[in-house]
């Protein structure tokens, strides 16, 4: 890795094992003696945005169609906000800071509720108000895990009960069909946009790959980036 912090963010669709895949590179970059540090959003249980944030998902404030973008949004911003001096901390460390999901997670989903006339200037908002505005570090690197929607709903059903949720099952985003082949369709719009971004496809033949399978090559794309030695013989925590 070079002298310098490097920021790397983990994002997906829905099902497609962010949290699995995060705890693998962990195991990894630890053998492999890699200064790092994970930060998880939304931050349900740290602050009042995080709070609102999991308020919001569970439907108290409404469905889909009735919470604006705009307002939603400043929750996820805020939460990320307040994260701000520890992860610019982080990187002034020389560490590889690694965040489970970030802006480009709330361009997608957020943008999925407005008119397709009406994303682009959206995501320029929210450009502006969180690495501007906010002043939050901008990411360096995306590695987007892709599941089909079709798929990463019956694998959200499989999911564990999260706290945020009170003991229910999906929340308004996870338990729409449409809204989350809409919201794909945006992150892979980004993707093709922006040249930091690398797409792993995390199915073959309509059946989930194996979670070793994908570890591996994220791990590869870590090496060719030059965040990790390109040789070790080092096993990945598989």
């Amino acid at each position: 890795m070079n002298k310098k912090g490097f920021f790397l963010v983990i994002d997906g669709t829905d099902g497609s094992g962010k949290a699995t895949q995060i705890d693998l590179m962990k195991i990894a970059l630890t053998n492999l003696k890699v200064s790092h540090e994970i930060i998880d959003f939304p931050r349900y249980e740290d602050n009042l945005y995080g709070k609102l944030v999991g308020r919001y998902l569970k439907g108290e404030f409404g469905g889909l169609d009735q919470v604006s973008p705009y307002l939603a949004s400043l929750a996820y911003a805020g939460d990320r906000m307040l994260a701000e001096p520890l992860m610019k901390k982080w990187l002034q460390q020389n560490k590889l800071v690694i965040s489970n999901r970030y802006v480009p997670s709330s361009k997608a989903h957020q943008s999925a509720k407005l008119p397709k006339k009406e994303q682009a200037s959206f995501m320029q908002w929210l450009d502006e108000l969180e690495y501007r505005t906010n002043g939050i570090p901008r990411e360096e690197l995306v590695i987007f895990l892709y599941v089909p929607p079709q798929i990463g709903q019956k694998l959200v059903e499989q999911k564990e009960s999260r706290s945020y949720m009170g003991g229910k099952g999906k929340d308004i985003h996870e338990s729409n069909l449409q809204y989350q082949i809409d919201s794909s369709k945006l992150y892979l719009q980004q993707a093709k946009k922006e040249k930091h971004w690398v797409v792993i496809k995390c199915t073959k033949k309509g059946q989930m790959r194996s979670r070793e399978e994908i570890h591996a090559e994220i791990m590869q794309v870590l090496a060719q980036k030059g965040i990790t030695p390109k040789e070790t013989s080092i096993s990945y925590g598989i």
